[in-house]
């Protein structure tokens, strides 16, 4: 299935306390993933894969049905599973894509975090009263089309979010701020320039150059698909 490129006017506008609560956690599991494979070759490549798919793999368990924590677990069990395939050459791009062989072992993943529920003699369960094997049931992947579409969403969202991450990094804060309100959360440039007292000048060249990072961080990322 062929999707359409995505643009930054395609991020939904996030709460942000609950998102800084949220890069915190994703810190510290990167820091505690990065030295369990510290006799690894290539750290700085493990580096980038988390941080390019860590949202992708934690928002799928989370629709699985998972609780946060458990959520979390599959991040870093995913990622550390893929390291240790990818060291014995498991992925075969000839074999199919590297996005539906990253969606086998993230399902294989969550199947786990799922069979501990059962064997977990407390009350765990579903956070809403379900009997977590229904969920699973009904997780996209079970029935084709299903499964088909929301992967491709998550997948999308994911090169949105992870290409906004790498731009932080390589604008300046003011840029990025000026870039986020008027394009990611869509506010005009009259009201960007007196929110932020700029010049619309400094709007309209902010809207141009960090969108010009935007989109060669997008074509970055696909281009690193299925290179591990």
């Amino acid at each position: 299935m062929q999707a359409e490129t995505p643009g930054p006017e395609d991020i939904p506008e996030q709460e942000q306390v609950q998102e800084a609560e949220l890069e915190k956690l994703a810190a510290r599991t990167r820091r505690s993933l990065i030295n369990r494979l510290k006799d690894w070759e290539d750290r700085r490549s493990w580096d980038e894969f988390y941080r390019t798919y860590w949202r992708l793999i934690y928002s799928i368990a989370l629709k699985a049905g998972l609780r946060h924590d458990e959520a979390w677990d599959v991040v870093q069990e995913t990622v550390l599973t893929i390291a240790k395939q990818s060291k014995k050459e498991a992925y075969d791009p000839a074999r199919g894509s590297f996005k539906m062989w990253l969606w086998n072992i993230t399902r294989w993943r969550i199947n786990d975090q799922f069979r501990r529920r059962k064997k977990d003699t407390a009350p765990a369960g579903d956070p809403n009263g379900e009997d977590p094997r229904h969920a699973l049931e009904n997780y996209p992947g079970n029935a084709g089309e299903e499964f088909e579409a929301v992967w491709e969403r998550e997948w999308q969202k994911n090169v949105i979010k992870a290409a906004v991450e790498r731009v932080k990094q390589k604008v300046t804060p003011k840029q990025f701020q000026i870039f986020e309100c008027n394009v990611l959360r869509g506010m005009d440039a009259g009201e960007v320039r007196r929110k932020l007292g700029v010049s619309m000048a400094q709007v309209y060249l902010a809207k141009f150059r960090v969108g010009a990072v935007f989109r060669k961080e997008v074509e970055y990322i696909r281009s690193r698909e299925g290179q591990m």
